[in-house]
């Protein structure tokens, strides 16, 4: 057994190697190289509770394709006065694990911790549900969904001026 199939249960090498880069554009505040991971019916939530609706109930985050391209611009201007100077970020992934296999999608789940520094250190932590498409060979994975459970979801949150 691989170091990554130890790390990555029933993970396709291919779609955590996908992960952990699109974890690393996030922390290197590459954010249009970002965005290129997304499907056209991305959608991008950060609930506020773990059984939350986003129908009915707030969200720190709900993004769809259309907003997820508007973050990125605001984020690629560099006047983001919450962001001046921009954090320092870098995040683990950890306990990666299949939850649904179906034709062309997989649905993994996975833990994360991001350490975020801009003139105090904040640690971030919680479950990751990244939805991936398996897309067309010339375009490769795409990522169709991403919902983050923040461990202290519901309770005072610093300002979320980056990409979790």
């Amino acid at each position: 057994m691989t170091s990554t199939e130890t790390a990555a249960v029933g993970v396709d090498p291919a779609i955590a190697a996908f992960l952990y880069r699109e974890a690393r554009l996030a922390d290197e505040a590459r954010y249009s190289e970002w965005e290129e991971l997304w499907d056209d019916d991305g959608l991008y939530w950060v609930p506020m509770s773990p059984d939350a609706d986003p129908a009915r109930d707030l969200s720190y985050i709900y993004d769809n394709r259309r907003r997820i391209k508007s973050r990125v611009a605001q984020l690629n201007t560099g006047a983001r006065h919450s962001q001046t100077p921009p954090s320092k970020m870098r995040r683990l992934l950890t306990n990666l694990e299949v939850l649904e296999r179906d034709a062309d999608t997989v649905t993994v789940g996975s833990n994360f911790v991001l350490y975020e520094y801009r003139y105090q250190m904040t640690t971030w932590a919680g479950r990751v549900i990244h939805r991936v498409r398996a897309g067309d060979p010339a375009r490769g994975p795409r990522l169709v969904r991403k919902t983050v459970h923040l461990v202290n979801a519901g309770g005072p949150v610093p300002t979320l001026a980056f990409l979790l």
